[in-house]
């Protein structure tokens, strides 16, 4: 496959003009956690050109791959990737740690990107160093188990355990090792969607993501946990639907001298 082709899938086409919705899976996620929010577009007459959702390396499709180890490495594959896609604007959205890697996409594709929309994830002026990856297995299970919305019956099967779980903790060392660029900021809009009961992020922090945008701001809060999404699919749907029409020729990126 081609560089555009390992990293992006489509899972339903649609036949009209406009941006592209490209989705980013939280640590240990795959592609097909958005499957759900690509059928639900593809059900509508208004929403994005196309809905794409990035795959990262090491699960599903590409389990023989190595991992990508760090933010930084992942952004820039999957930004080169990025290119690829026609000229049509993008907006980037990203749950958990995809999050994080949606931001710095955007900052490395100025004048594609028209908006980001960041869910489950602090800022990175509030991220906090942690070390979850350096647990034994047995601990890290219980860990992801912690976060409401994860499937109990694949942390159920041993097998499936040991496939699922090296793709979690190089994710998580890839997050928890992450150092943010010194006060980067997008020019274009920053929309956050946080769950009210989200043991792992409190409103503060993802709130903080205003400090990130020299453009406009929201917070939207849904009621539920770390992955509360699949609970209010429908109210997100609408949500991105029509903050897609704010897509528009995007100026750039916003770096401190010498950040």
């Amino acid at each position: 496959m081609d560089e555009q082709s390992d990293w992006l899938r489509m899972f339903h086409r649609r036949a009209q003009d406009g941006p592209r919705l490209v989705c980013f899976p939280h640590a240990g996620g795959s592609a097909s956690f958005f499957f759900p929010l690509s059928k639900a577009f593809a059900e509508r007459e208004t929403g994005p050109a196309e809905v794409l959702a990035v795959q990262y390396p090491g699960r599903q499709d590409r389990r023989s791959e190595p991992f990508v180890e760090t933010i930084e490495q992942l952004a820039d594959r999957i930004a080169e990737a990025l290119t690829g896609v026609d000229g049509q604007p993008l907006v980037l959205f990203g749950h958990s740690m995809g999050a994080t890697l949606a931001f710095e996409v955007a900052l490395r594709m100025p004048g594609r990107v028209t908006a980001v929309v960041v869910s489950g994830r602090a800022a990175p002026s509030v991220q906090r160093p942690g070390e979850k990856h350096l647990l034994g297995d047995e601990q890290l299970i219980r860990e992801v188990r912690a976060l409401a919305g994860t499937d109990a019956a694949l942390f159920g099967d041993d097998e499936l355990v040991r496939m699922v779980l090296p793709a979690i903790r190089s994710d998580y060392r890839a997050i928890e090792t992450y150092r943010p660029p010194l006060g980067a900021a997008l020019e274009v809009p920053i929309i956050a969607l946080t769950g009210t009961e989200d043991p792992r992020v409190t409103e503060d922090e993802v709130a903080a993501w205003e400090r990130h945008s020299i453009d406009r701001f929201e917070l939207h809060r849904f009621r539920g946990g770390h992955f509360y999404l699949g609970h209010h699919l429908p109210a997100i749907v609408d949500l991105l639907a029509e903050r897609l029409d704010w897509a528009r020729p995007a100026v750039g990126v916003t770096r401190p001298r010498g950040g």
